[in-house]
This record gives C-alpha cells, structure tokens and sequence, in this order.
C-alpha cells in the first residue's frame, strides 16, 4: 500500500479555526505529527489507535531537528502510512512546510497541502486590528524576527521595509523586539506609529497592549508578555481600542471548572473557549457498564417484538450506551421501528439524531417531572421501556401513577474517579478558579467524594447549577448556588454565566 502526507495547517490556536479538510485528514489518519503550539483538542479528531507523535520546537529545545522530522515523514510515507503534519498556522507562512513538501517529493512519497489560517492574520483580528482598512492602510508584509541561524546575513532589510508598506507584521518573541523597533524607526517609519504586541493570539491566553513603535518593546516588558508574540506596526494598530471585541468579552480569561465525564465535557469546554473563558476539566463521573450482554440481548429483542410502545432516554449516556451494544450485537436503530421515543433535554434529543433518529417527544424541561409531565394524558397500559443508569432519575413511580406499565434496565453506573488531576487541585488551592458548573447531581456528589476536605474551598467560587434539582443537591453539600440556567440546558448555562459577567 503506498502511503500519502497530509500537510494541514492547523490555524493559530484557536481549535475552532482548523478548517474542514484538515480536520477531515485527522479522521482518516495512521499517524499525526504535530507542533508544540497545536491545541491538544485537535489530536482528538485522529483516531484513538492513531500513532501519535510531538515534534514541537521551542527556543530553547527541539524534540526532533528539521531533518529528523523530514526523514520521519519520509519513512512513515515509504511504509505506507497515511500521515498528518499538523503545523500551527500555515504550513507555508515561516512553517518549514516548504521544506518538508521537497524532502517529500525527492523520495517520491505522495503528498498534498492543506492550508491554514495563518497566526500574521488572525492574531490582530482577535486583537481588534485589522491588517488592512480603507483610509489608513491597502498593505501589509508579514516578517519574521526569528531567521535561520545559519544563513550569513538576515534577509529582512528592516530600514527598507520600515516605509515600504502601510502594516508590518512581525512574528518574534519579546528579545527581538527592541532591535526591530529601533531599526524600523532609524529606517523611517515615525516613532509615534501606533503598535500592538499580541500574546498567545486565538486563544483563551491571549494577552495585548498597545503603544507606540518607540516604546512598544518597554509595554511589552512591563506587561510580561511572553512567547509566543507577534507585533503589528502601523495606523491600524489604533483601532484596536474601538473594535477589540475577544478580550472584551464577559467571560475572557475566566477559569471555570468544568465537572462532568471526560466525553461530556468537551461541549460545554468548547462553548466556553468560544466566549474566551478557560476551561478548567475536571472528570468527576466515570461510567461503569452493569447491564450483562444477556440482559441487553433480552431488551433488544423486546424491543424487536415491538413489545414496547414507548422508550424514554433520560440522558446522552443511556442513549451511548445502547447503541454501543446494538454495535456490538450487528444490531442497528431499526429496532426502535414499533415504539415511539422520548428523549429528556434537548442534548438528549441531539444524541437521537445522530443515529438517524428523531424523537417523538423532547422534555424541554430538563427535569424527570418534566418528561413525564410532557407524555401524553392517556398512558394507562402502555408499555415503557426506561433505559437508565442506577441511581439517576427515576421515573418508574411517576409513570405507574398513571397506569402505565414500566420496564426498567439499568445500563451503567457513575462512579467516584479513582484520583484527581494534581495541577487542577493546586489551581483550586490556590484560589484560581473563577466558577465552578455543575451539569447533574452526580458530578456534586463525586466530587465532594473526590475532594475530600478540599471541597469546602469551592464555598468560595461562583456556583453555576444546570436546574434545580443540580442546585438543590449543590445546597445540600454546602455551596451557595449563584446561578442556575434556564432552560437547564448547556448552552443556556453559558449564557447565563454571560449574562452574570455582563452585569456584575
């Protein structure tokens, strides 16, 4: 089999700016090699049995040299991997992927190139600074301060540059930035040019001030801003106080602890990363299978003897956890053909659909009460089936109330994680964390388990419950909820966390 390489820029941080193909080539790769700067979320679209491996450069260390990442592609194309260079940026802007695409092509190994959204451009963009605007600027040049070391002379004649374009872009950590300063203003470009040196552009670090190019280089010491950097020079740099619109939202830079299990998690860590908070996860459920393959086998066929004239889904898990065994069984959603669905919540509902399946009925409370509040009046002798975990919301005694007929299977369990991760405990030690959200009663109850003694510190952190019965279990643990979304869904609790900031 002959092996391909897929050169895809990345973008410059924000995981959200990788664009489609690229993230396409992750999900059909054998191997992915990826930088320092890349934000680990991404690795996750390569498969879970994809060989993964760090080729990050800092400026003070390499993992591998420039050669051994060529000869490395070169190896893993020969062997008939299909491969992902996953470069920040653009594979082409100051990436090296030029480099790499002629190792590539001199051994013969297929290729192709995947751009990206480079960092020279959206790093002002979310800074507020557009690189060009109609009156004060129609160019730009995007330069590097960091130059191969051993090329004899520099290539960048800073003092011809200096007049020779509207805006200047320059990629370059913080030593370099006094040299290129005073060299563009000796070139003549005039010292009260306005300048903004951007700090971690994209992401939820990101961090900018705002001077003139004389004293750009002295902002950027006082503030501590370090590497990664970029500057841009010139009379855009001014709009930066009308148009910032990224730091300015309500939740930038805010650290919010995210509990709930490691699959969940990431919805409600990539809302947040949209509105600039730090997402701060903290698994404090993990799910257990207690549902034999026997019992499940049982409940299938029930379900394919259309013995059943409803089924409830509760939760995204109870929904996971029954297609998995339909996987597994060669089983497919057909066997829901005879009976209608309920899904509680519209994530619930979300989950239905991505299996081809659309509910009957969506509980837009997100409450047990709600669920089967929303039935229709007339249930007496109808057969239910509730697919739950144990111990989570328990309909049974709600529905035979009104005559229906229940039954139940539990698939899984919660349980407390067996340890908890050091640097996010000393965070909370430290009285680092902004908020802390809670999307269940579980995630409570764990995480005090998990906690210990340390718990009693989130007493002191802004509590965001998803719904009441979140909130009443977080009062019963001592926490002062703040919050509390309504509808109780995860998106509304982002809101809600917006519009708390908003008027603070």
């Amino acid at each position: 089999m002959s092996g391909f390489v897929s050169l895809v820029g990345a973008g410059p941080g924000d995981p959200g700016l990788l664009t489609l193909a690229g993230r396409d080539r992750l999900a059909g790769c054998d191997v992915v090699v990826y930088d320092r700067l890349i934000d680990p979320s991404l690795l996750e679209y390569a498969p879970a049995e994809a060989e993964r491996i760090f080729a990050g450069k800092s400026p003070d260390s390499k993992a591998l040299t420039q050669d051994e990442i060529n000869d490395l592609l070169v190896a893993k194309g020969l062997g008939g991997r299909r491969v992902v260079r996953l470069k920040g940026g653009d594979p082409f802007v100051f990436g090296r992927g030029g480099e790499e695409a002629l190792a590539l092509a001199k051994a013969g190994v297929a290729f192709e190139v995947i751009p990206g959204i480079s960092s020279s451009i959206a790093g002002p963009a979310y800074a507020g600074v557009p690189v060009t605007h109609r009156g004060l600027a129609s160019s730009f040049a995007v330069v590097t301060g960091h130059e191969d070391e051993d090329k004899p002379d520099a290539s960048v004649d800073w003092r011809r540059l200096a007049t020779s374009v509207d805006t200047i872009v320059v990629l370059m950590g913080a030593a370099a930035l006094p040299g290129v300063t005073r060299a563009l203003i000796e070139g003549g470009r005039p010292a009260e040019t306005p300048a903004v040196t951007i700090e971690w552009g994209t992401t939820t670090r990101q961090r900018s001030v705002s001077s003139t190019v004389e004293s750009i280089a002295e902002a950027v010491r006082a503030a501590g801003l370090r590497n990664p950097l970029l500057t841009v020079v010139g009379q855009v740099a001014s709009l930066r106080d009308h148009i910032a619109w990224f730091e300015n939202r309500p939740l930038f830079g805010k650290k919010v602890l995210v509990t709930r299990t490691r699959s969940q998690a990431s919805t409600l860590s990539d809302l947040l990363r949209r509105e600039g908070a730090i997402p701060i996860e903290l698994a404090a459920l993990e799910l257990s299978p207690v549902a034999t393959d026997g019992k499940l086998d049982a409940m299938t066929k029930r379900l394919e003897s259309r013995q059943y004239d409803w089924c409830l889904f509760t939760s995204t898990n109870a929904a996971s956890f029954v297609f998995d065994y339909l996987d597994r069984s060669g089983r497919d959603v057909r066997v829901f053909a005879g009976c209608k669905l309920a899904a509680l919540g519209a994530a619930t509902a979300g989950a239905l659909v991505a299996k081809g399946l659309r509910a009957d009925l969506v509980a837009s409370e997100f409450t047990s009460n709600g669920l089967v509040d929303s039935l229709p009046l007339d249930i007496g002798g109808l057969h239910f089936l509730l697919p739950r975990a144990t111990g989570g919301v328990d309909l049974r005694g709600a529905l035979r109330a009104r005559g229906a007929i229940v039954d139940e299977v539990a698939l899984y369990e919660s349980q407390v994680p067996s340890s908890i991760d050091a640097e996010t405990l000393q965070l909370l030690r430290d009285g680092e964390i902004d908020v802390a959200t809670f999307a269940s009663s579980s995630s409570i109850t764990n995480l005090a388990a998990l906690l210990g003694d340390d718990f009693e510190r989130l007493r002191s952190v802004l509590i965001a419950s998803i719904g009441p019965v979140t909130s009443e279990t977080a009062r019963a643990h001592g926490l002062s909820v703040d919050i509390e979304a309504s509808p109780h869904t995860i998106p509304a609790l982002v809101e809600a966390l917006k519009a708390h900031y908003t008027n603070a």
